[in-house]
């Protein structure tokens, strides 16, 4: 059951990480049943239109029915709101947290290739969508249901994308739960009660919009993880499976350098937790703890990148590491 699940999801990774370089969206996940004149458009449509006999039902949060037509795709892309939404509009400064299904429409055949609904886990669109997709979604609100089909040059392009099953000449359709937005910049609000320091790194909370600088002392790195909560969140508790969205900037001990941060690329990161998707000192670190937290972890090597390192980011196999984390959501 667990190998399965775990395929599964790396599927979905693999589409997440194929149709996103970003987004956004705002505010919370409220929505309501759209009526009968559910919002639909179209550059164009004509006779050869065989986009806008695409349909989908069914209720938010739950699995779609999508129905694709027998006949070859054709026609301008074409979205429709399904489900209004009563949260605030996605802007190009925000990402979407939501589930989505994928469908490759090829000739007069489809077939299902994505589902976060079977995977139970959402997706965090950031950075650059496919461009048909970002202009379904831009101006959405959050908690809406969105039908997008994107003709090829809207999606993957005459290249396709063959990773995915994609072909050059093919139609992909979407639906997708909007279901929360982060803006780009988001970090936790609360007040920061401790700074680590002593013999902890110190982490300074940078201004708004900004990450918080990390310091590191002039001593020997610590043999153990080391775990400090730095800003008591009051949301929920993160639990091993759950999908977090965070900020983060991590700092190599033995440098004192940043190798890689969410602020400065302003767009925040997520992942599946406690299940061995990311590096074992983030598993054991942030399991346990609240949704609005910062997190100072102190990393060793045995739980970090192991003997191997990440010659990518300059990570020997002896680097101790540091991040700050922002918890900004866990589903």
């Amino acid at each position: 059951m667990r190998r399965r699940r775990v395929a599964a999801l790396a599927i979905t990774s693999l589409l997440a990480a194929a149709i996103t370089a970003g987004c956004g969206s705002s505010a919370s996940s409220s929505h309501a049943a759209a009526s009968s004149s559910a919002s639909a458009s179209s550059s164009a449509s004509s006779a050869a239109d065989t986009y806008t006999s695409v349909t989908a039902t069914g209720a938010f949060g739950k699995a779609p029915t999508v129905t694709i037509p027998a006949t070859t795709g054709s026609g301008a892309l074409y979205t429709k709101t399904l489900i209004q939404g009563t949260g605030s509009k996605l802007t190009t400064s925000q990402s979407l947290l939501g589930n989505f299904v994928m469908y490759v429409w090829s000739g007069k055949t489809h077939k299902l290739i994505g589902s976060t609904y079977t995977d139970g886990v959402p997706t965090l669109f950031t950075g650059s969508l496919l461009p048909g997709l970002e202009t379904a979604l831009e101006g959405q609100q959050v908690g809406s249901r969105v039908l997008a089909v994107i003709p090829p040059k809207d999606a993957f392009g005459t290249a396709g994308n063959s990773q995915i099953g994609v072909g050059a000449n093919d139609t992909v359709v979407f639906v997708i739960d909007m279901i929360k937005s982060f803006a780009n910049t988001d970090g936790v609000t609360g007040t920061q009660t401790s700074n680590g320091g002593g013999t902890l790194p110190t982490v300074t909370a940078g201004a708004a919009g900004k990450g918080p600088t990390i310091t590191i002392p002039k001593t020997a790195a610590p043999k153990t993880l080391q775990v400090k909560t730095l800003v008591k969140g009051t949301g929920p508790v993160v639990k091993k499976g759950n999908y977090i969205v965070v900020q983060y900037t991590g700092v190599n001990w033995r440098t004192g350098k940043v190798f890689d941060s969410s602020w400065s690329r302003s767009e925040p990161w997520a992942t599946e937790i406690g299940e061995g998707q990311v590096i074992k000192g983030w598993d054991t670190g942030l399991v346990g703890q609240t949704v609005g937290s910062r997190v100072l972890l102190v990393i060793p090597p045995a739980d970090g990148y192991g003997s191997a390192g990440s010659s990518s980011a300059g990570i020997k196999g002896t680097d101790t590491l540091v991040f700050a984390i922002d918890i900004l959501s866990a589903s």
